[in-house]
């Protein structure tokens, strides 16, 4: 009887060793895990800022674009008229330098407009990638916390190892 005894409370014993260890496994990679998220929201931040700031300077960039598109066809029509010309010509020629510089703005705009929806395709995929982590995060936590034994796996465990003793020992 002693012998099934002591069997019994070393499989308890055991069994409650190892539920302690995935435990205390589980609460590290929790652990770990809330540090890796923190980072990854950093480098997420830092990321989107750097991209917003390029955004940023294609804008002032443009702007400064259109504005010296703009002075330069003000320049060409006073030009044409400084040219001392009549007629028809100048008319033409008026219109064409200020078509000029409207397809040079036009230019810029679509340009403009083709680095603003870079920018959000950028920030998109930014936040999958984030996604991607906090959901690798997420299934080292629950991979963690699924490897605990349950106190009633345990208490089966040890019965069973009991009975087996006992069924030995006759």
């Amino acid at each position: 009887m002693c012998v099934l005894a002591a069997s019994i409370a070393v499989s308890l014993a055991s069994g409650l060793a190892m539920r302690s260890a995935a435990i205390e496994n589980a609460n590290d990679t929790y652990d770990s895990a809330v540090k890796s998220n923190q980072s990854a929201e950093q480098s997420f931040a830092n990321q989107q800022e750097a991209t917003a700031a390029q955004l940023k300077e294609t804008r002032a960039s443009a702007a400064q674009e259109k504005l010296a598109k703009t002075i330069q066809g003000l320049q060409a029509r006073g030009r044409i008229r400084a040219s001392e010309r009549a007629g028809l010509t100048v008319g033409l020629l008026t219109a064409d330098a200020e078509r000029q510089a409207a397809n040079a703005r036009e230019s810029i705009n679509q340009s403009l407009e083709s680095a603003t929806n870079q920018y959000r395709r950028n920030v998109l995929g930014l936040e999958a990638d984030r996604d991607n982590r906090r959901n690798s995060l997420q299934s080292q936590i629950n991979q963690a916390y699924n490897q605990i034994p349950s106190l009633g796996s345990i208490i089966l465990n040890t019965a069973t190892q009991g009975l087996n003793t006992y069924a030995a020992l006759q």
